[in-house]
């Protein structure tokens, strides 16, 4: 056997890694793509904000439980970069699962930078993400001719060690006039709600705050940005949620399956 040809027997030999979007929790809301993917899939990295029934078309895989959630023990990022080298080394094909879009707040970047510097395979399948798909849940339009010309995604979570308010220029996404998306934002909300006053933002401009948008235990509150963190308090909602600020909230419905509570100024 010729040295070319023992080469690309090795390179035969290791696995690939597939990045993929599981959409905001309803399961339906899986993409046909990750779906053929996890079909085939040797071992499922899960995270935890995925829906576990989407492992009914992963029976065959080995799940392996690698979620990430605020204010909980979590496991370390390095440690999961370093378990999907180590089973693509193996020769495995790896699903690695993420709630929404992998590359939008998913650390999907990081995550492939991480296995291509290791001369790793990596397929990104986008998934359907939470910024878009839960305000739409409750009649919500991200961006609307009548009322802004665009859509700003942020997050209200920082990394360890960085003030929410050191993280973000608020004052130039007040200013931009578009409609102001957070994620993971409800740990922080007092916080961004005077940043974005002081940012100068109206207080009477509407706001809502969706938790486990797409699913069946879905709840929101609609109300003005000034009673944005009482309304969440009251109405007890918790992460996952996704705060909506802007104009487009006046389109808010309520649907059957969702608890609304409607707070005015």
């Amino acid at each position: 056997m010729g040295y070319q040809s023992y080469n690309e027997m090795v390179v035969k030999m290791v696995g690939k890694v597939y990045l993929i979007g599981a959409g905001p929790g309803d399961p339906e809301l899986l993409t046909l793509k990750a779906l053929r993917i996890l079909q085939s899939a040797d071992v499922v990295l899960l995270d935890e904000l995925v829906n576990r029934d989407i492992l009914q078309h992963a029976q065959q895989a080995r799940v392996v439980d690698v979620g990430k959630r605020g204010g909980c023990k979590s496991t370390p990022q390095r440690f999961i970069n370093r378990m999907m080298i180590a089973l693509a080394e193996q020769g495995l094909t790896i699903a690695r699962l993420k709630g929404g879009d992998p590359f939008l707040f998913g650390r999907g970047g990081e995550e492939m930078v991480s296995l291509r510097s290791a001369g790793i395979e990596v397929e990104v399948i986008p998934g359907i993400t939470s910024g878009i798909s839960v305000p739409a849940c409750i009649g919500i339009p991200v961006t609307h001719r009548e009322f802004t010309h665009g859509v700003s995604f942020v997050t209200g979570h920082m990394q360890e060690g960085v003030p929410t308010t050191d993280g973000q220029n608020w004052k130039a996404l007040v200013e931009s006039g578009t409609t102001l998306v957070i994620y993971m934002g409800v740990r922080n909300l007092p916080t961004i709600t005077r940043e974005l006053l002081k940012a100068g933002m109206s207080p009477d401009m509407p706001a809502a705050a969706i938790q486990n948008g797409s699913l069946p235990e879905q709840q929101h509150v609609t109300t003005t940005l000034s009673m944005l963190p009482m309304a969440v308090r009251q109405a007890k909602l918790g992460s996952p949620a996704i705060i909506v600020v802007g104009d487009v909230v006046r389109l808010a419905t309520s649907l059957e399956l969702s608890k609304s509570i409607s707070i005015a100024a």
